[in-house]
Parts: structure tokens; C-alpha cells; sequence
């Protein structure tokens, strides 16, 4: 009789079963559809090997169940959920198809006559054998066996038990081969009582170590039966076994001497340990991270410094010095074999090509590039590791980036080493002074490794914002600074690296998007304040994806950006030059500020009002600046008295002293000659020219000190469009490093005298031999009256 086929994999449906099925191949489903649709009838044969997806007829056993189809469920995965009920052994004469999508079966008859006497033995034996076998696997058994021992027929009360034993495949094909009920009963009975036997050698073997232990060394039983398994199966070989492969990899690692001696002496200790105890664990961990760590592993490095130097130079615009700082760093380390000396420490505000910079020494010299952001580490055990006590002990960051590196002598990038902070759980800029100390990192030493790791191959590079180290660490690292760029400098960078880069990042064409270098000068200028070029290049990719989307929306093919329609794509400008400041002033003057971002301007306003003598200070100016207005402020009493002014000018006026954008800290004595210049100003009403800057501590005599940052300050100077820059005397010597850019841009004046700069800002409006002429409306009483006590004396 002709019906469809359901191929099985490792499962015999027996007569009498209900089962569930879960199909997934498609023709198989094609098959179950079709039996639906006819008799909801299937023949379920059982594949000879579980591996073939597509069986042809000898793929298959020739005997097989029919089934009725109770339910079918198709779920959301595409399969489809069968529920049969297994009702005749066939035989399958042929199949009609080689894809077993129908077959001509032949029901088997079953002999059953057996006598009631010879059918209740049967079901006595098999009852108490699989009673037992349920025990063994540790199941309920006495409901599973009640339901059993309820089926009145023999047959299938045969095939009912045959159907929850773990059995071979072919054992169970075997069974359901059998239609006479005797040879049936006793195939089953041999198999149950095969599986006794395994269980019961089991247990022997499990008995036998049991004797030879004590019972309270329980670590020590389970260890010799594991023992005992592996000599009763003839696998003991310890040269194929795990701890075998371990001490292979150990002797393969290339380990220093000490080392491998320490990795095979805890190997010998992880033999002794039960396998699934917790020390184990940490301890065959322990041994992965020994293995993996790049011993003996190192890249050949390239020796070419002029090789070098064109990756440095198509990678970064500018930074002469930077560069040539890095190519003599290179070539001491090419004559020596090894990094050696101090390690260098990119220092300078974000965006000017710290990180990307220690990327370019990396391609340079042929070393795996490792970078790891130290921002916001406050844990010892970041660096160093953790102590090998418990699991998820795992090494440092040092050791995990160069066992991720897979060589020893990679260039390590530590960006943003100013950042590191330390609470409760250690200094980690403490446990950095060990890794960056060349004369001690040849024997550094991480927790969790317990040896000597030689890092004197691996070639340090730290970067950082400001100096704000820690001494000892600022003192293992020789300074590099990186200024921000000039405007002109800006403009390069983005004509020769940021517009391509964008352009191609956002799909464009080169011939789809046009920008003049007037619009792209606009973009530097009008849109940006910063030392770097991060957010010029945010705004070059806000034009970009402004074309893109222009593009997509209309019919054009091409956009051109120019100063007059910049405007549509990046909206009005962001910063403007600060008209009221285009004029002279009085009272008002321009300082020079150094931030961890580049320089900036330093507006300082000062005004003069009747009062008692008080002096108010506001613009969140800190300590150490309150006491620099309280210096300026006795140097031009001093000087005014000098001038024909009497104290009582002093007692009977208050001072006000701004520094605006309030919300923003201000501290440090480097604005004492400009707070000074602007009270002189105000005291006087002398206006002071807006082209005009300054820069330097005073002393209540006069003299101007020497400040930091300079190098920012000026090209903040420059930028403001700053004609006069007056500097501290002792500075001269940094103009060295000024780009000549900014030289060109300025007339920078070195002053050691405030006197000095009073002369060429006041144009010798204040010269002494001037108090015969016509005085300040001001302080014209107050001259007065200095002069008519001068002549009573």
C-alpha cells in the first residue's frame, strides 16, 4: 500500500507510542502536508546515520513504523510540531522516489500466541528488570512502572519499555524487527540486562577506590577515581592527556629559565587537585595566561629614519618639532637595538594629533600599536594586577595588551595619563612609575604573574592634556609639548586632510561637492575656537552630510560652497569677533590665559567709583590671583604718588575688578602687569588701545617675572587679531619655538620693568615730568591738593 515517508534521525517510534516530532527539512514537511491532506497516516523510517541531510533510500532501515498523525503545529522558526502515535511495523517493499517522499509499505503480522501463563512470566520479568534500570538512571519509577503494567497487551507492553531505554540505534531497529512476541521479549531482556551490567561495573569501580580510601579524604577518593575510570577504559596516557598537552604548550612558550620552571611546578600541583575544584580553576587559568604571553615573540623593526619621516609627515601637518624630537628618539633606538632613555609624554590640548601621532611612530618603526585610556583609572590592580586568591584574578592592563598584542616589544600608547586619579584601592600613577622607569622595567612585576617580565623591548608613549602628574611620574617622562594650531595651519589641515576624509566617509564624489578656500577659511575662523581641529572636523562633516542630503533630495549633482550661502549648511556663525572690544578703552585691557585647551583671551575691566577704599573682585577669580590684584594694586598706588596723586584718592574711591564670563575659574599670578595696566588706566583715565596684550607676574617693585604656556598664549593672540604683545623679559628665549607665523603676526615687546610696559601703552602720558600739565578730570583735586602741601613744605 502506497504511503508518504517521514525520515527520522536517531529515533524508533514503536506501535502503541504517542511522541512528539519537531521536522524541519523541507521535504520532510512537504511529506507530513501531504499525508495531511489524504489519510493522516505516515511511515516514520529511521536513518542509519544521523549526519546525512538528505537520505536516499539506503540511507534508510527497511523497517519501519506506521503512524497516525495526531496534531500538527507549525511554529514561528519555520518547523513544524508533530504529534504520532505509532500503530503497525511495516516493511517498506520500495520507495517511489529517491528524496523518500512516498513508499509501497507492508503491515507485519505479529504472532501472539503465547499462553497466558508464558505472557504473565514475560511481563513479570521485564517489569522487575526495567524497574531496576529506572533506578539506576535515577528516576521516579514508580508511576512510570504503573503505567506500564497497566498495558494488557504483551506486545505492546514490550514495545512500551523498549521505548524509554538509552539504547543503540540499531538495537532499537532490532526490536522493532522482531514480530514474534518470545524472541521480542528475550532481545529486550538481554539489552536491559547489558545496561545493568555497565551500571553495575560502574559501581564496582566506584566500590573498589572507595576501600582503598580513607573516608575522610574525600579530595583524595575522588581524585583515584577518576583514576580508576580512565585505567579501567585503557586511557591513561599521560603524553594524550590534558595535563600532557599543558606541559607541551609550557616548554613551547620559549619561558625564561625561572619561569618555566615556576609554570611546570604548578602543573605539578594542578595534577594533585580534584579537577572541578575552584583552586583548579584559577590555577589552569593562571597556566593559559603564562602560555599566551609573548615570551620569546617580537616583530623585526624597521630601521629606515627616512622612511619614517614621510609616514610622520603624510600623517600629521606641521609639528616640526614634534617630529624632528621623534625621528632623533628613533634613531638612538635604532643604533642601540632597544628602546632606552627617558619615555616621551605628548603633552598638549586635545585635538592636535596626540593619540594619531603615537599610531604614525608605530607604522614608522614596524611595532604592533597598543593604546590603552587610562581616564579615570583609580585602581592599583589596573596596572599591576590582581593577586592570584581568587576566580577572576586576571593580570594588568600592561600584561593583557601585550599578551593581546602577541610580541614583546610593541608600541605601548598610554593616553591620557593625567587622568589617573586613586582612592581606597591604591595609586595607579605610583604603580606606573615601575613600568615607565627604564633602569626597573626590565624586572617588572605583575601580581597575578608572580615573575620578572622584562618590558624594557616595549617602546613607551604617554600623552596628556597638562603637566598635572604626580612628581616622580613627570619626572620618568621627558616633556614633548604639541601647541594648538594657527589659523593658517588650520586651514591646511583641512583642505589637505579633513575635507578628502569627509568626503569619502559620507559616499560623495569628488565631483559632486565643491568648497572655496574663502568658505572653508570662514569655517576656521567663524565656527571653531579651539587648539585642535576636533570640532573643524565636525563641522566639515556637518557640510558633507548636508550636501549628501541635498543631493538625495533634489535634482542637482553637484554642490559648491562659498563664503556667501556657508551660512545654509552650517547656520549663522558661532563666534564673533567682540565689537565693543574694537575700540579703545579705558580701565580695560587684554590678558593672556593658558587652559588645558589651548590659550585664550583674558578680558580684564576695571572701573572706579566714590567710596570708602574698598576693592571688589568678581569673576570666580581663585586665591592665588586675589593676591596678585592685591600686588598690582600696591604698584600703581605706588606709581601714582610718583605721578602727583595723594592717598586720600585711594581712601575715598572703591575699585571694581571684573573678570567676565563669571561662570568660568580663574587663577594664577600671570595677570598681575595687565591688572596693574588696566587700574593705572582707570585711575588715570588714560584709554588703552585694543591691539594690546599682556602677559607676566608683577612684584610690589615692579619687576615682571617669568610665566608658562606661552606658546599658547600667543596663539591665542594671534588669533584675537592682536597687534602688541607685551611678555615677561625671561621669556625670550621660548619665542625660539614660535612658529613664524605667529612671530610675523605680532610685535612682541619683552618687558622686566612695569614701567616699562606703562610707557609704551600710555604713550609717556604718565611721565613724571608731566605734573605741570593740564591734569585727569579724575584726579584733578587730588593733584591739587598734593601740590599745595608740597609748597607749604
Amino acid at each position: 500500500m502506497k504511503y508518504n515517508v517521514l525520515p527520522l534521525r536517531d529515533v524508533v517510534i514503536y506501535p502503541g507510542v504517542v511522541a512528539p516530532l519537531f521536522v524541519g527539512r523541507e521535504k520532510s514537511i512537504q511529506s507530513i502536508e501531504a499525508a495531511a491532506h489524504e489519510k493522516m497516516q505516515i511511515v516514520l523510517v529511521t536513518q542509519k546515520s544521523a549526519e546525512v541531510e538528505q537520505p536516499k533510500p539506503d540511507d534508510v532501515y527497511q523497517i519501519a513504523t506506521l503512524a497516525d498523525i495526531i496534531q500538527i503545529m507549525k511554529l514561528p522558526d519555520g518547523t513544524v510540531k508533530l504529534l504520532v502515535e505509532g500503530r503497525s511495523r511495516v516493511e517498506v517493499d520500495a520507495f517511489l522516489d529517491d528524496d523518500l517522499m512516498q513508499c509501497e509499505a507492508t503491515e507485519l503480522a505479529e504472532n501472539n500466541h503465547i499462553s497466558e501463563a508464558e505472557a504473565k512470566s514475560i511481563r513479570k520479568i521485564l517489569l522487575g528488570l526495567f524497574e531496576r534500570y529506572i533506578k539506576t538512571q535515577q528516576k521516579e519509577s514508580n508511576e512510570l512502572v504503573k503505567l506500564i503494567n497497566d498495558i494488557d497487551d504483551t506486545g505492546l507492553f514490550c514495545d512500551a519499555i523498549a521505548s524509554h531505554l538509552q539504547i543503540k540505534v540499531s538495537d532499537r531497529v532490532d526490536l522493532l524487527l522482531k514480530t514474534d512476541i518470545q524472541d521480542r521479549a528475550a532481545t529486550l531482556a538481554t539489552l536491559i540486562e547489558q545496561e545493568l551490567g555497565v551500571w553495575a561495573l560502574e559501581k564496582s569501580i566506584r566500590n573498589r577506590v572507595k576501600e582503598q580510601m580513607d573516608k575522610n579524604q574525600k579530595e583524595y577518593y575522588l581524585n583515584e577515581q577518576a583514576k580508576a575510570i580512565q585505567k579501567e577504559l585503557e586511557i591513561l596516557d599521560e603524553t594524550k592527556s590534558d595535563f600532557g598537552q599543558v606541559e607541551a604548550d609550557i616548554r613551547a612558550a620559549k619561558m625564561p629559565e625561572v619561569v618555566e620552571k615556576k609554570c611546570l611546578d604548578e602543573l605539578d600541583k594542578l595534577k594533585r587537585m580534584p579537577p572541578m575544584s575552584s583552586e583548579a580553576t584559577v590555577l589552569r587559568n593562571y597556566l593559559e595566561n603564562m602560555v599566551d604571553f609573548p615570551w620569546s615573540k617580537s616583530t623585526a623593526l624597521h630601521d629606515n629614519l627616512a622612511q619614517a619621516q614621510d609616514i610622520l609627515d603624510a600623517s600629521h601637518f606641521g609639528l616640526t618639532k614634534v617630529k624632528e624630537r621623534i625621528v632623533e628618539y628613533l634613531a638612538v633606538q635604532q643604533r642601540k637595538k632597544k628602546p632606552s632613555g627617558s619615555i616621551l609624554c605628548l603633552v598638549g590640548p586635545p585635538g592636535v594629533g596626540k593619540t594619531s601621532i603615537g599610531k604614525s611612530i608605530a607604522e614608522a618603526v614596524n611595532r604592533q600599536y597598543i593604546r590603552v585610556a587610562l581616564g579615570g583609572v583609580r585602581d592599583e590592580a589596573e596596572i599591576r594586577g590582581h593577586r592570584r586568591t581568587y576566580i577572576g584574578a586576571m593580570p594588568g592592563k600592561i600584561v593583557q595588551n601585550i599578551t593581546k598584542a602577541g610580541v614583546n616589544n610593541p608600541l605601548f600608547l598610554l593616553d591620557e595619563v593625567d587622568k589617573m586619579g586613586m582612592d581606597h584601592r591604591g595609586d595607579p600613577a605610583s604603580a606606573m612609575l615601575e613600568v615607565l622607569d627604564p633602569e626597573q622595567n626590565h624586572t617588572f612585576n605583575d601580581h597575578y604573574m608572580e615573575v620578572d617580565i622584562d618590558l624594557s623591548n616595549v617602546m613607551f608613549l604617554a600623552t596628556a592634556n597638562s603637566t598635572n602628574i604626580s612628581g616622580p611620574l613627570l619626572d620618568r617622562m621627558e616633556l614633548i609639548r604639541i601647541p594648538g594650531y594657527t589659523e593658517g595651519e588650520k586651514f591646511s589641515i583641512a583642505k589637505q586632510y579633513l575635507l578628502p576624509r569627509n568626503i569619502e566617509r559620507s559616499g560623495l564624489k569628488a565631483n559632486e561637492i565643491s568648497m572655496t578656500d574663502k568658505a572653508l577659511s570662514l569655517i576656521v575662523s567663524d565656527y571653531t575656537r579651539e587648539a585642535g581641529v576636533r570640532q573643524l572636523d565636525r563641522e566639515i562633516a556637518k557640510v558633507c552630510r548636508k550636501v549628501v542630503t541635498k543631493i538625495a533630495l533634489s535634482d542637482c549633482d553637484k554642490c559648491a560652497i562659498s563664503q556667501n550661502n556657508l551660512a545654509d549648511f552650517l547656520g549663522v556663525a558661532k563666534y564673533k569677533r567682540d565689537t565693543a572690544a574694537q575700540t579703545a578703552s579705558i580701565g580695560r585691557i587684554s590678558g593672556l590665559a593658558w587652559t588645558s585647551v589651548g590659550g585664550e583671551l583674558l578680558n580684564i575691566e576695571v572701573a572706579v567709583l566714590p567710596g570708602k577704599g574698598k576693592v571688589a573682585l568678581t569673576g570666580k577669580l581663585g586665591e592665588v590671583m586675589q593676591e596678585s590684584v592685591q600686588a598690582a594694586m600696591t604698584v600703581v598706588k605706588s606709581h601714582v604718588a610718583d605721578l602727583g596723586v595723594s592717598a586720600k584718592f585711594f581712601q575715598e574711591h572703591d575699585f571694581h575688578i571684573h573678570l567676565p564670563e563669571a561662570a568660568t575659574p580663574k587663577d594664577g599670578p600671570s595677570a598681575g602687569v595687565a591688572i596693574a595696566t588696566a587700574l593705572l588706566s582707570a585711575v588715570m583715565q588714560v584709554p588703552i588701545s585694543h591691539t594690546i596684550a599682556m602677559t607676566g607676574e608683577v612684584t610690589l617693585q615692579g619687576n615682571v617675572l617669568e610665566i608658562g604656556g606661552l606658546k599658547e598664549k600667543l596663539f591665542a593672540a594671534a588669533r584675537e587679531n592682536i597687534e602688541r604683545v607685551f611678555i615677561p623679559e625671561a621669556n625670550a628665549k621660548d619665542l625660539a619655538e614660535i612658529p613664524a607665523e605667529i612671530l610675523s603676526a605680532l610685535n612682541i615687546k619683552p618687558v622686566s620693568k612695569i614701567e616699562s610696559v606703562f610707557a609704551e601703552v600710555f604713550s609717556n602720558q604718565l611721565n613724571k615730568k608731566s605734573k605741570k600739565e593740564s591734569p585727569m578730570p579724575l584726579v584733578e583735586k587730588y593733584m591739587q591738593t598734593n601740590q599745595a602741601s608740597e609748597s607749604t613744605h
